[in-house]
């Protein structure tokens, strides 16, 4: 009789550090983990590594287990997704040349590679994204561009394919990529109910702005942004010119640009447009209103000046979004 020795799962491969951000690391590894739930039968083999074996800190302080990524012999069945972390921590994952060299090694002999939020920068070091468009966390876009200029950063897309190579923008879009890769490897019912058991909101796709992580990120109740934010979205349907924007935030016309472009990484024109975008978003999702009427509501003046901010953010018109979100309704 012949005996078979039982296939080895594919395997993803999280590569951290100490200092990782811990939902960089479990948003991915808990969204691959439920596919056997999903399916009923084993899935992936979920593997964390580092360049030494031992324990790490993330960011929260919880310890994580991880092997070394010496140990690991790249197939052609892995998936590769560098974590992100806080700068201290990235600088030094840059300058890990046991890790970078790994990844260097690893990118062109697995079936993927990617990374989560600020891990973009190992990728970078190590060469996988030169002449690649790419997305990290909105406020350290302009420092990848920096860092690495062959590489063609997005500043808006929350997670970006460019062939083999995956990256993705801020924290919780990790999940929202490795969904995206679950469903290339089974299909969008199985993601879709991994999205259902992780109890998301919706599936987000790549190209959807990174800009509600950023309204998100407002850091302190006392920033003028913060409310100004909130009164913008509230009043939508009226006027909303820079002059008056500055006015309500107490601030100059040029320091209220200033504190924009620093801290939301925007310019106060374009806030506005992005945030009658996301109630327009909203809107076409959960409700049967024309877009005429969509439009007025949030502010756009017309339907085809919707059309028009849809395209510039999204990249494609209200109709289509629609026609998208509902089909994965």
């Amino acid at each position: 009789m012949i005996h078979f020795l039982p296939m080895a799962l594919p395997r993803v491969i999280l590569v951290a550090f100490a200092g990782a951000q811990g939902l960089d690391v479990f948003g991915p590894a808990e969204a691959f983990a439920a596919v056997a739930r999903a399916i009923g039968t084993p899935a992936y083999d979920v593997v964390l590594a580092a360049s030494r074996a031992g324990t790490l800190r993330a960011t929260s302080g919880i310890a994580l287990g991880a092997c070394a990524l010496g140990r690991l012999r790249p197939r052609p069945s892995d998936t590769v997704i560098v974590v992100g972390g806080d700068a201290p921590a990235i600088r030094a994952a840059v300058h890990d040349a046991a890790l970078v060299g790994w990844i260097a090694r690893a990118a062109p002999r697995v079936r993927r590679i990617g990374s989560v939020c600020s891990g973009a920068f190992v990728l970078a070091n190590a060469g996988v994204l030169d002449g690649r468009r790419a997305a990290t966390h909105w406020a350290a876009c302009d420092e990848l561009a920096r860092y690495r200029p062959a590489v063609a950063v997005d500043r808006d897309a929350i997670f970006v394919r460019d062939g083999c190579v995956w990256t993705s923008a801020g924290v919780t879009t990790g999940i929202d990529m490795a969904l995206a890769m679950i469903e290339e490897d089974h299909d969008r019912r199985v993601a879709d109910t991994v999205a259902a058991r992780l109890v998301l909101y919706a599936r987000r796709p790549g190209f959807q702005s990174q800009f509600s992580d950023a309204l998100v990120a407002q850091r302190a109740a006392s920033d003028p942004l913060g409310p100004l934010v909130a009164w913008a979205r509230a009043n939508l349907r009226g006027p909303l010119d820079v002059e008056r924007l500055a006015r309500r935030a107490g601030l100059s016309v040029r320091t209220l640009h200033r504190r924009c472009v620093e801290e939301l990484g925007t310019t106060p024109r374009r806030l506005v447009a992005q945030l009658r975008v996301e109630q327009a978003r909203t809107l076409l999702q959960t409700t049967r209103l024309g877009t005429k009427t969509v439009a007025a509501r949030c502010g756009f003046g017309s339907a085809p000046g919707m059309a028009r901010a849809f395209a510039d953010e999204l990249g494609l018109t209200p109709r289509d979004y629609r026609l998208l979100v509902a089909g994965r309704g």
